[in-house]
């Protein structure tokens, strides 16, 4: 049997091949080029001073967030530079998609002496440069506006970093465990809505947190767990009592105090402005995105009367059945003086104005209120004229100085110059011992009065 003969064809000309391989090249050399320069992480010039109030104090007319590595410059133009973090590079890629990115990424070197303190950036902000990469964040999204250093465990992978910093930089309600926390996180805030949970939250809650925190960007929220702590001063006074599965909230209003962070150069930067005073508003309605969303629009409008101010700052504490005992006494005695005072009110006798509670301001007001009561009723009653109230002021300083003339001395009564006036009760001196004029007597008199004493026949 014959075999077939194959066909060979010859292969084309590399001429024919080489021009679109070199259109690939360019094209795969172009899109890496673009990515570059989409991708190139700024470098932030220490030598500003303004630069630097602005990534560490958030100080500017828009703060910003900024992701920050610790990079050093190149010694000179011949020494080779130090290569960028991947970790750092693919995060900043991955967190600038989309219309907002979460911050500002940039390089630093933090090695850089500040002048006004001798002490270098890492020094100066309490940066661990032997952990690498040294990446911080600051912002006004950081607790205390103050930089804070990423953990290594973090930095695995920059998908793993970006997750990190969503939950740091995006808002999100703050979770209570202490009375410290309560007092950093909440209570120094110029406005914080605290939810109460009375167990695992549901669906619905979680949204309308969720809702209220992107409505409400000046307002902070935070939680605490009410199965497990207690908030004194709080609960017993102004809240339901406390049930398994139910939810309470309360906002908060800071009035005056607080604590600041010092742009100075000591090494502690943490500062008293004084004692908080805060003031509150608590929800007495089904715990819903409305009824949170109507005290919270209530306290944002309104300066005083909403808000009520509150004498003392909760403290958080371990929920034991102790506690509880002691708060529900507290609480039926400020339930129990509720009632006295509006049986007071209304057991008020028909001759006496309601808001006179004995003390000085309902005395002012009852004799106000007479006052008035008797210039209504009187038909022949007119005010005074200015020239009338004058008239009456000048006899009132006219009667004032006649008695002052009654009991003071006219100079033609006094003794001549020099002498001594005498009045009964007076001290004179006596071998420098003070004696009252009045109790000297002769001896005579004294011998006499020792005999009556005596004599007992």
């Amino acid at each position: 049997m014959a075999r077939k003969k194959v066909k060979t064809e010859k292969p084309p000309a590399i001429d024919k091949l080489m021009w679109p391989a070199v259109g690939v090249a360019l094209a795969f050399l172009g899109y890496y080029f673009i990515k570059g320069v989409a991708n190139e992480i700024p470098r932030l010039d220490v030598k500003d001073e303004l630069v630097l109030r602005q990534v560490f104090f958030g100080e500017g007319s828009s703060p910003k967030n900024y992701v920050v590595l610790c990079h050093s410059e190149p010694e000179d133009e011949k020494s080779a530079s130090i290569p960028i973090s991947s970790v750092f590079a693919d995060a900043q890629a991955e967190s600038g998609v989309g219309p907002t990115p979460l911050a500002e990424f940039g390089l630093m070197d933090c090695t850089y002496v500040l002048p006004s303190s001798g002490k270098t950036i890492a020094q100066r902000f309490g940066l661990d440069l032997q952990k690498r990469p040294t990446i911080f964040v600051s912002g006004p999204a950081i607790e205390e506006n103050k930089p804070k250093q990423i953990p290594s465990k973090h930095m695995k992978t920059g998908h793993m970093f970006v997750k990190l910093l969503k939950q740091m930089l995006k808002p999100h309600a703050a979770k209570i465990n202490t009375s410290k926390e309560l007092k950093s996180k909440c209570l120094n805030k110029d406005y914080c809505g605290l939810l109460l949970k009375g167990g695992t939250p549901e669906t619905y809650v979680k949204d309308a947190v969720k809702n209220l925190l992107i409505t409400y960007p000046q307002v902070q929220f935070a939680s605490i767990d009410s199965k497990l702590l207690y908030a004194t001063n709080l609960e017993a006074e102004y809240l339901p009592e406390f049930e398994s599965g139910t939810h309470r909230f309360v906002l908060f209003r800071k009035v005056s105090g607080g604590m600041s962070v010092s742009s100075g150069n000591e090494e502690d930067d943490k500062k008293e402005e004084g004692r908080i005073i805060t003031s509150i508003l608590p929800l007495s309605e089904p715990l819903s995105f409305g009824s949170i969303k109507k005290i919270v629009d209530k306290g944002l409008k309104e300066k005083a009367g909403a808000m009520k101010k509150i004498p003392a700052l909760p403290q958080v504490k371990t929920r034991t059945k102790k506690l509880e005992g002691v708060e529900r006494k507290k609480r039926e005695r400020s339930q129990n003086q509720q009632q006295k005072k509006k049986e007071q009110k209304r057991s008020t006798p028909a001759g006496q104005f309601a808001a006179n509670d004995g003390s000085r301001e309902g005395r002012k007001a009852e004799r106000d209120r007479r006052r008035q009561e008797h210039q209504k009723n009187d038909p022949n009653y007119r005010e005074k004229t200015p020239e009338e109230k004058a008239e009456i002021e000048r006899k009132r300083r006219q009667r004032m100085e006649e008695e002052g003339k009654k009991w003071n001395v006219a100079p033609e009564d006094a003794p001549p110059e020099g002498d001594y006036f005498e009045e009964e009760g007076d001290m004179y001196m006596d071998d420098e011992t003070y004696v009252e004029y009045e109790d000297i007597d002769d001896d005579s008199s004294t011998d006499e009065d020792d005999e009556d004493i005596l004599d007992l026949d």
